[in-house]
């Protein structure tokens, strides 16, 4: 009888795979392996990662430092390859994969087909020219985003919003943005926003990725949603190296979720600044004209007429000069008010959380900074009205208006102004002032 304990033989887990490893090697060495790279990731060690795939099978491979920096052809996602190299077994995890030797691109791979044949199809639709793409809103007040509720893509967006602007309102259509059912749910998002007509502006957003990650933004129907929705779209998906068809329909792409962010927000502070040189160049432009005119009228007038457009003049833009010092400290008032109505309210938050009063004081300081821009543009109008009415006085008061008429004054030879006729004897020398011009003459009596 035979002894099969005798003749068995055992193996542990490390012998066994290293004795599979050898086998595969030496049966799978200098082999070529075609197929599409997809997830190919660079290790900060220099080594290049990524899987090979076809209709019917993935397959792990690993290109070491060295063989990488010496690769004619660089690998990439959706890149269609033929690499040559061996078989191995990674034995901690009990995987085999493929060495890489060397990678000759053969396409661009069905994935990058499939890209490349749908942007030459909308393109010729007319769906990426440029006179189709909408502006945007420059103060959106309600901000409608379309992305994962998890994550930090939309940490990222509402971190930057809060920053810029606090207070804008904002409503989340969640979706998926990769894998199945994920394109059903970002064209719903879309649609959502385009007829419930809430939203000013949609940010539709993801994280980065490989092609094959990012593909629900390449699809047919996601573009065709982005170009009817009713409302600007900013498109942001993936880093600034990612390009999507979704980027090339939406009427704006963001290199980043936080860029798109930042497009759709101004700070508060920029706004501020602008009203204030807004407001300097118009009381610039305003005295300006008052001061042209009144050195027409100084070269035009008598001494005496002079001085008083002069006069009045100086004292409108006095008046003018308090107006704008009183609208900067009135608004520099209402800011900082609002500022420190903004920091107790933030104390309090911060010691009660009471997030209802927070956005409760949010909608007054956007109640007070619309009626601060109602007083802005209400003084302004004032100043510009009162300074109409003092150029028509002006006008009326010129004394040249009167000579245009027919009239003339008429001085004796020390300049007075010759009222009546006893006041010049017969043979006087007079001076006639007319409006364009003088003349003299010597004064007869006149008999009747």
């Amino acid at each position: 009888m035979i002894d099969l304990e005798q003749h068995r033989r055992e193996y542990t887990v490390g012998e066994l795979t290293a004795e599979i490893g050898e086998l595969l090697t030496d049966a799978y060495s200098g082999i070529y392996v075609r197929g599409e790279i997809s997830g190919l990731k660079l290790a900060t060690s220099g080594h290049a990662y990524f899987t090979l795939k076809d209709d019917r099978a993935t397959l792990k491979a690993a290109c070491w430092k060295g063989t990488y920096r010496l690769l004619k052809f660089k690998p990439r996602d959706g890149a269609e390859v033929l690499v040559r190299g061996r078989i191995e077994v990674y034995e901690p995890r009990g995987e085999y994969q493929l060495i890489v030797d060397s990678i000759e691109p053969i396409g661009a791979g069905a994935l990058q087909a499939a890209f490349e044949k749908l942007k030459k199809k909308l393109a010729a639709e007319g769906l990426f020219d440029e006179d189709r793409k909408r502006p945007l809103p420059r103060l959106p007040r309600r901000i409608g985003i379309v992305t994962s509720p998890t994550g930090a893509v939309i940490r990222d967006i509402l971190h930057v919003i809060e920053r810029r602007f606090p207070g804008l309102h904002i409503r989340l259509f969640p979706a998926l943005v990769q894998g199945a059912g994920a394109a059903e749910q970002v064209i719903a998002g879309l649609d959502y926003f385009s007829e419930s007509g809430w939203a000013d502006v949609v940010i539709v957003a993801r994280g980065g990725g490989s092609l094959e990650d990012l593909w629900t933004f390449n699809e047919e129907d996601v573009a065709r949603a982005i170009a009817r929705c009713a409302v600007p779209v900013i498109s942001a998906i993936g880093h600034e190296t990612d390009f999507t068809i979704a980027d090339f329909v939406a009427d704006r792409r963001a290199p980043t979720p936080s860029a798109a962010a930042e497009i759709v927000t101004e700070s508060r502070e920029a706004i501020y600044n602008q009203v204030l040189t807004a407001q300097a160049r118009i009381g610039q432009a305003i005295r300006f004209k008052l001061a042209r005119a009144a050195r027409r009228l100084g070269e035009l007038g008598t001494e005496r007429a002079q001085m008083i457009i002069e006069r009045r003049l100086f004292r409108a833009g006095q008046r003018l000069d308090d107006a704008s010092q009183s609208l900067q400290t009135a608004m520099r008032e209402r800011l900082d008010a609002s500022t420190t109505a903004w920091e107790v309210l933030d104390r309090r938050l911060r010691r009660l959380d009471l997030r209802l009063r927070l956005q409760t004081a949010r909608f007054q300081i956007q109640r007070a900074d619309a009626r601060l821009e109602t007083a802005i543009r209400r003084r302004l109008t004032a100043a510009a009205s009162r300074t109409s009415v003092l150029g028509t006085r002006l006008t009326a008061l010129n004394p040249l208006q009167i000579l245009e008429r027919g009239f003339a004054v008429v001085t004796l030879p020390d300049g007075q102004v010759l009222r009546r006729a006893a006041d010049a004897p017969a043979g006087t020398r007079l001076r006639i002032r007319l409006a364009e011009g003088a003349v003299s003459a010597d004064a007869s009596q006149d008999s009747k």
